[in-house]
């Protein structure tokens, strides 16, 4: 529940450092080199939405075993990861990753590709608590639990009299 409220709160930061400065995002993915004009635009709206939807769900339902919000927040985890990873790969000089828009930058460096790879950790642990574990077997007598029919007890054959 606490790891859900700690990224529930990164990923509103991230997104309300992104709408405040959404004109400017789509440059900012640019210079990951992977995407221009209007894919870049696609792209830093899908990135919103997401983190937007993560931090809503998270900090609103941090008891929630729902997979859904989970799977978002792996996707999003994913791409910036994916979009760090290709540029550093490829020697791109990226000065703002972008990750809150114009605000608190920071250049791409192994650093941030560390602050991604935790992002995917956590986007694991959060896998691994959505799933769904098997209801505990029912005890005996319990409501719903049908166990096999109890034989007849042996007639009593003491002599009588």
């Amino acid at each position: 529940m606490v790891l859900r409220i700690v990224l529930g709160a990164l990923y509103a930061a991230m997104a309300a450092g992104q709408l405040a400065s959404v004109r400017e995002m789509p440059g900012i993915l640019a210079a990951y080199g992977l995407v221009h004009g209007a894919a870049a635009t696609a792209l830093a709206a899908g990135l919103i939405a997401g983190e937007l939807v993560c931090a809503a769900w998270f900090l609103g339902r941090p008891r929630s075993r729902a997979s859904a919000p989970v799977w978002v927040f792996t996707g999003v985890a994913l791409v910036w990861a994916l979009l760090a990873a290709q540029a550093f790969a490829r020697g791109l000089t990226v000065a703002n990753c972008g990750c809150f828009g114009v605000y608190l930058t920071q250049r791409l460096s192994w650093f941030v590709l560390v602050q991604d790879a935790l992002l995917l950790c956590y986007a694991g642990l959060l896998l691994y608590g959505t799933r769904r574990r098997p209801a505990p077997r029912a005890a005996a007598g319990a409501p719903g639990h049908h166990a096999p029919p109890t034989p007849p007890a042996p007639p009593d054959r003491r002599p009588s009299g």
